[in-house]
């Protein structure tokens, strides 16, 4: 199983959040809002985007450990080592966030969105609407 996939980025997480020291583990724990900047190759995607809309900011947590399989949940090491694959760790063999936020203000190719832990920089890959009980756009 060797097959590859390329992804590139849309756009990048303008933040406050320099370091993964600084950042919360969760964006119930303090996430600052932050700007998503969009390439202007993508634009027109975001035109139904408004205040108000909740989304799924999916990033490439590029400054990430990918050779990472077992972890202490939140390095915790009280807590038994347990897979990756059953923990949120930004550390993983592709270590894709999935982030979901409310949007505050739109400005162009630029979302302005409420509680992203993610760094500044941080490559943003994709982003879809959330879905409740409406049909899908």
């Amino acid at each position: 199983m060797t097959r590859q996939f390329l992804v590139r980025p849309i756009g990048r997480v303008e933040s406050v959040l320099r370091s993964r020291d600084e950042a919360p583990r969760q964006p119930d724990e303090g996430a600052p809002s932050a700007w998503l900047v969009f390439d202007e190759s993508v634009r027109e995607g975001l035109r139904d985007l408004a205040a108000g809309d909740e989304i799924i900011v999916v990033t490439w947590f590029d400054r990430a450990d990918r050779e990472v399989l077992l972890v202490h949940p939140r390095d915790d090491h009280n807590r038994p080592e347990t897979g990756v694959f059953s923990t949120r760790s930004p550390d993983r063999p592709n270590p894709l966030g999935l982030h979901r936020v409310t949007i505050v203000a739109t400005d162009g190719p630029r979302i302005q969105v409420d509680r992203l832990e993610a760094l500044d920089e941080t490559p943003i890959v994709d982003v879809k609407p959330v879905l409740g009980d409406v049909t899908e756009r």
